[in-house]
């Protein structure tokens, strides 16, 4: 097992995401992804990680990406947007995988429409967090932490 300072995580965003500080700033918040992810690697550093944060509006793209963690990464936090309640793929990519998986969602889906309150990436997911804000990156980061330090 890597010690802490060789552990890199993926911190993959699915569709729209990029669109975070415009889009519906009342649900998601002002922050763009840009800040988010700059803020993750603040604190990943500080955890002596590295970090690869990464998002993509195509679904094989991230089904690409998630395939490739087999090997280059010690865990991954996932933010599937809307991918999470529809893609069964995403599920089949993360199923290939051996090291902890954490889902993160900025908004609180069990307040949202109900076809947001099922994922397929929980299925596969040590722990889920929602409702946080960008803040949830943060909480994964931790979470990720504890099971790669247990």
């Amino acid at each position: 097992m890597p010690t802490k300072q060789q552990h890199n995580i993926l911190m993959l965003n699915g569709p729209n995401l990029n669109m975070l500080g415009v889009r519906e700033p009342d649900m998601y918040g002002f922050k763009n992804l840009d800040a988010i992810s700059a803020k993750c690697k603040e604190y990943a550093t500080e955890l002596g990680y590295s970090i690869d944060f990464r998002q993509s509006n195509h679904e094989g793209e991230l089904v690409t990406i998630i395939q490739e963690a087999r090997s280059n990464y010690s865990g991954v936090i996932i933010n599937g947007g809307a991918y999470s309640h529809t893609s069964i793929a995403l599920l089949d990519a993360l199923k290939l995988l051996e090291i902890p998986i954490i889902e993160v969602h900025i908004s609180n889906v069990f307040k949202r429409e109900s076809f947001r309150h099922h994922s397929y990436i929980s299925k596969v997911a040590k722990g889920v967090i929602c409702g946080f804000g960008a803040h949830g990156y943060i909480l994964a980061l931790n979470a990720i932490h504890t099971l790669l330090e247990e």
